[in-house]
Order: structure tokens, then sequence, then C-alpha cells
């Protein structure tokens, strides 16, 4: 059995429930945000550099589960980048070269869509890197986030899961959709047909790049409401890990005014 054979999928949580554990972890994440940027507790000490990487199958939340996780914080005290396929001057240099520059300093937060690990995912399967370069990938990665973790930095990998019968599903629901049919495109369909050979992809990358200086965190995503409020919940965790490890003990977060 693989690592996603072991994701229980029917966890889920209702509209209801969901909303108010989203508010309290939002209020919880702003609390510890504010703290490593300076602005609460020990305000003459920064905190680690946290990045949130976000992967998962097409369809299975990304973006709503971003926008809920940065949705508490000022907009000045995170950067969200996306990365889609690379371009022909990035592609003269190495891959990982492209990322550093949205890399976050101590203080800094950082929330990619898609990361690094398109090279042994999408470049894999799709035959854009040759076998040679995405196998050596495994090992760049798994030492470029040791690196990381050396200096300091919280790296949070979270893949949202979604079973083949849900992600049809909201394929149909978009392309029902005026206002979302701009999120599926053929290529997303097409995708769908080589889901085995994305799973065997993913399997090795789990396999190979699953480390304790930067574990994965995988999540069903078959519910919005528990997929969003696990992703805040992983990360606020990831934070008090990293800030205890460097040091500093995290602030609990101030009560709702008339509680």
């Amino acid at each position: 059995m693989g690592r996603l054979d072991d994701v229980d999928l029917s966890r889920s949580l209702d509209k209801d429930e969901g909303a108010r554990l989203l508010a309290e972890q939002q209020r919880r994440l702003l609390a510890l945000r504010l703290q490593l940027g300076g602005l609460l507790g020990d305000h003459d000490r920064l905190g680690p550099p946290l990045c949130v990487l976000f992967e998962g199958w097409d369809a299975s939340g990304k973006g709503g589960a971003i926008r809920r996780l940065v949705a508490p914080l000022d907009p000045r005290h995170v950067r969200v980048v996306q990365f889609a396929a690379p371009t022909p001057d990035e592609k003269r240099h190495h891959f990982l070269q492209r990322f550093w520059p949205v890399l976050p300093g101590w203080g800094g937060m950082a929330v990619l869509d898609r990361s690094w690990y398109g090279r042994v995912l999408v470049e894999r399967v799709e035959g854009f890197a040759t076998e040679g370069e995405w196998r050596r990938a495994h090992d760049e990665i798994a030492g470029f986030e040791q690196s990381l973790h050396g200096e300091g930095m919280v790296l949070v990998k979270i893949f949202l899961h979604l079973s083949d019968a849900e992600q049809k599903k909201r394929f149909e629901q978009r392309a029902k959709d005026p206002l979302k049919q701009w999120k599926l495109t053929d290529e997303d369909w097409r995708n769908r047909e080589k889901r085995p050979a994305y799973l065997e992809a993913l399997e090795e990358m789990f396999a190979r790049t699953d480390r304790p200086a930067a574990p994965w965190t995988v999540i069903s995503a078959e519910s919005k409401p528990f997929a969003r409020v696990r992703v805040l919940e992983a990360v606020c965790e990831a934070i008090e890990e990293g800030m205890r490890a460097n040091g500093m003990e995290p602030i609990s977060f101030p009560p709702r005014e008339g509680k």
C-alpha cells in the first residue's frame, strides 16, 4: 500500500462547524504570524522564516485553502506566489533557481501555489524532464530543503488528496459554471487519464522527500470545510514547533473581545 491509500477520505465537517473551527484557527494563525514578524510579544526578535507550499490534484481546493490561510493576515505580511511551467529563460538554469527569489527571510512568510515538486511530478509524467533529471531531483530537493531547515526555516509541505470520483464531479461542476470554466482546460481532462502515472510519481516523491527536516502533510480534500481547517491547524502546529526549535515560546493568542 502507498501513502495515499492510508488517507481517510471520509473525514468531513459540516459548513457551520467548519466555519467555527476555521475562524478559531485563523485567529491562532494571526497571533503566531504577528509574533514571527516581531509585532507581538518580544518586539526585538524576529521569528524563523515560514514557507508553506501546496501541491495536490487538480480541483482539490488549493486555491480555496490558500485564500482561507491568508485571509486573517495583513497583505503586507505574506507573499503568495503561483508557479506554472518554467519560461524559456528559466529553463536555461538549474530548476531550483527560480524559487530562491521568493523564499522568505527571518520574520517573513511565503505561500507557494505549486513548487519545485513540479520536476518530479508533472515534468516527470509529461516527459518535460529526462529520467535522469527527475530521478536526481529527489535528492536535490531533499538537500535543498535540508539547507533551508538548517538556516531555521519552517517549511510546511501540504498535499491535498482527492478521489478520482470526487475530482470528476468537481470538473463537471466547473464546466457548468460560467464563472469557473476558466479553471478547467483540455489539459486538465487529459491529466485525469494519467492518474496512475501521477500516483506512481507521488508515492516515490513521498518516499524520497518526506524527511524530518521537511515532512509532508497529506490532507483529505473530499470535504472542503475539513481540508481548510486541517490546513490551518497544520500550519499553526508547524509554526509553534519551529519557534520552539529556534528558542522562542509561542504566545497564547488573545481571546475574542467579550469572551
